[in-house]
């Protein structure tokens, strides 16, 4: 089920004076585009960075807006997300560090883009960020490889909201958060929830009931512990993913 928006998009926050960025020893950038760039370039690529800072709740990108910058995530999370004519939402992905967002296939950008924390992007101008990649073929297949991976979590998020069961629903994206996590090199056995419930029933397509129901259902079935709204530990993987693959 979707919900209805009901506030309206806040304004990109300005950059802040101590915002500060050195693509040399950036933590995202050997998950993000920019691992394509050779060492003796990112000077250059630095070049064409304005890194910007978003405080929670902040848009960083309207959909409909002219698609005039693309951005990386250097730090924090945030949620993309569509409006549809009667004003219900649709979340639709959730990104994290390292993330790349604002490709667009024509001149406006097709989502939205909301900081879910505070979060830190290198905001780039399309023209020059594509005329920089155009030179670069590694930076080319490592886009490609990032659009690719896009269109199969895509794939993925249809047979989630087509085929299965709430708890299903639940436990996969719970999962897919242990394997982005440790993907970030970090361990899975516990994770944060930086979205609301509200966030995580407009991407299941859920209610925010059914999606509280369903996380006490897998915490009383022992394959979750809620230490508090945001913090799930997972004491049973296997069986987590068991249900999680249940329609897969």
């Amino acid at each position: 089920m979707l919900a209805t928006a009901t506030h309206e998009s806040r304004p990109m926050h300005v950059t802040r004076a101590d915002v500060s960025h050195n693509c040399r020893s950036c933590p995202a950038r050997a998950r993000s585009a920019c691992a394509g760039a050779a060492a003796d370039e990112l000077d250059r690529l630095a070049g064409l960075v304005t890194p910007q800072q978003l405080m929670q709740g902040d848009t960083l990108i309207e959909e409909g807006d002219e698609a005039t910058h693309v951005f990386t995530i250097t730090a924090g999370s945030m949620k993309i997300y569509k409006l549809l004519p009667d004003g219900r939402r649709q979340v639709t992905g959730f990104l994290f560090q390292g993330d790349f967002l604002g490709l667009a296939f024509n001149d406006c950008y097709t989502y939205s883009a909301e900081a879910l924390t505070d979060t830190t992007v290198c905001r780039f101008a399309r023209p020059a960020f594509e005329s920089f990649v155009e030179d670069r073929p590694a930076m080319e297949r490592r886009l490609r490889i990032m659009a690719s991976n896009e269109l199969a979590a895509a794939q993925d998020q249809m047979v989630l909201l087509g085929r299965k069961t709430a708890q299903e629903r639940v436990a996969s994206f719970l999962l897919s958060l242990v394997y982005r996590q440790e993907r970030l090199g970090r361990e899975g056995k516990a994770i944060r929830l930086t979205m609301t419930r509200n966030d995580i029933a407009d991407y299941l397509g859920l209610t925010i009931e059914t999606v509280s129901r369903s996380f006490s259902a897998l915490r009383g079935l022992g394959i979750i512990e809620l230490d508090s709204s945001t913090l799930v530990r997972i004491p049973n993987r296997a069986r987590l993913a068991a249900i999680a693959e249940i329609a897969s």
